[in-house]
């Protein structure tokens, strides 16, 4: 290898050039995001793991403002910003899962 040269050993693209090349990459990529929502939607198929989504939701702070002294509010709004990803990927992944994790934390909290 070349100095200077950096290339991994998980390189989806040896080529940039070779368009037979950039899609398998492709193709190698979008399958990475099928089984990052695969895995979602397998965690949010069992309460356990709504439950999991729902606690951390809460924890991060996504249903509360972030409003505090300046160096908290940076702190909140960092917590804020993973819980929100939590939900997108929740959303994406599984849409009706949020709505039954809402469901499913009223009737426990109404119990």
């Amino acid at each position: 290898m070349e100095h200077g040269t950096y290339m991994t050993q998980d390189s989806m693209v040896k080529n940039a050039a070779d368009p037979e090349q950039v899609k398998k990459a492709k193709e190698k990529e979008e399958s990475k995001e099928d089984r990052r929502l695969n895995d979602i939607r397998a965690v949010l198929s069992h309460i356990r793991g709504r439950r999991f989504f729902w606690r951390y939701l809460g924890i991060c702070g996504v249903y509360k403002t972030s409003v505090a002294d300046e160096h908290i509010i940076f702190y909140n709004e960092g917590m804020r910003n993973i819980g929100l990803q939590l939900l997108a990927d929740v959303n994406e992944a599984c849409p009706e899962a949020y709505l039954q994790m809402l469901r499913e934390n009223q009737e426990e909290n109404n119990v």
